[in-house]
């Protein structure tokens, strides 16, 4: 029996799912969530289905989470996405569940669950519930499609990034053949911006520091982001906003979170392999998208100074 089949296999055989995801969750995890929970009560309405995790208000627009309870570990399935370790996972103890699944597109970095689909090939965690749906017995309706559309778009930021592919494109056609969502009218709310936000973004571009080696960072302190009426969460969202900028091959945008007391980094790239910097600094992701999580400001300059190490090491390499 495939992996797919598996992981259907427990869905059906469960009445009570609760599905999770990371921390600090973007576009696909809240898609890919929201997606699954809607697929699965579209194919079995007399199901209790929950999405949790800590409300992302930047992304309402993508639908509501439910609030968790401790009666849901009982005699439950737990499905966690886009979440490679265990310790990122937002807001469930995973050893309280009966039985759990895991679906993620990230580099393996340990095990967790019971049944583990895992294709760091995949564009997304809503790539591989798309193709969860087409390879079983889960329907998609409209509203489950829009949900994973969203998330799919989000992580490959509308088709851009290296790991979309033909697949991605075959699965998203499968989607929208199936239920002829009107996928153009989802983009306004995805990069509808604030007067405010594009006041950041400009700041951002106008205080960026730029090594010699071609790595950019900007440290944001709650100051800043108070000048600008916004939040890490939006801050650090600006960093796919830099991708083109010319003789930098890396760069990372640092904010002050708040809510948890912290230093949140998002990192991209060009070139240099930038996730495993990330995972010696409370992080981890992709090769050229990663985030870190950090104490305070002053631990930022060692990371800043690896991952500028990282560009000159690729820049000699690559004779730049």
């Amino acid at each position: 029996m495939n992996i797919f089949r598996q992981i259907y296999k427990k869905i059906k055989k469960y009445d009570k799912i609760v599905i999770a995801r990371h921390i600090g969750a973007d576009p696909d995890a809240l898609g890919s969530t929201i997606g699954l929970k809607e697929a699965i009560l579209y194919t079995f309405p007399n199901k209790k289905v929950y999405a949790v995790g800590t409300p992302a208000f930047k992304h309402k627009y993508i639908g509501n989470l439910d609030k968790f309870e401790e009666s849901m570990y009982d005699n439950s399935l737990l499905i966690v996405l886009d979440t490679p370790d265990i310790k990122r996972i937002d807001g469930v103890d995973v050893s309280k569940f009966k039985y759990k699944i895991k679906i993620d597109h990230h580099p393996f970095i340990e095990r967790y669950a019971d049944i583990e689909l895992i294709d760091d090939k995949a564009s997304s965690a809503s790539q591989l519930v798309m193709e969860l749906i087409k390879k079983t017995r889960l329907k998609v309706n409209k509203e489950s499609a829009e949900k994973l559309y969203i998330g799919l778009v989000g992580d490959t930021n509308r088709f851009l990034y290296y790991y979309t592919t033909y697949k991605t494109f075959s699965l998203v056609s499968y989607i929208i053949k199936k239920t002829n969502i009107d996928f153009t009218s989802l983009y306004e709310d995805m990069y509808l911006r604030s007067l405010h936000d594009l006041k950041l973004q400009s700041y951002i571009i106008n205080n960026l520091t730029l090594t010699p080696n071609g790595f950019g960072y900007i440290k944001l302190d709650q100051d800043i982001l108070d000048e600008f009426e916004t939040d890490a969460s939006t801050a650090c969202n600006v960093v796919n906003n830099l991708t083109y900028i010319k003789d930098m091959y890396a760069w990372i945008v640092l904010s002050y979170d708040k809510t948890n007391n912290n230093i949140r980094g998002s990192i991209r790239s060009r070139g240099p392999i930038i996730n495993s910097i990330a995972t010696n600094y409370n992080g981890g992701g992709h090769i050229y998208a990663s985030g870190v999580r950090l104490d305070n400001f002053e631990l930022s300059d060692k990371l800043i100074d690896d991952l500028d190490l990282a560009c000159k090491k690729y820049k000699e390499e690559n004779n730049l």
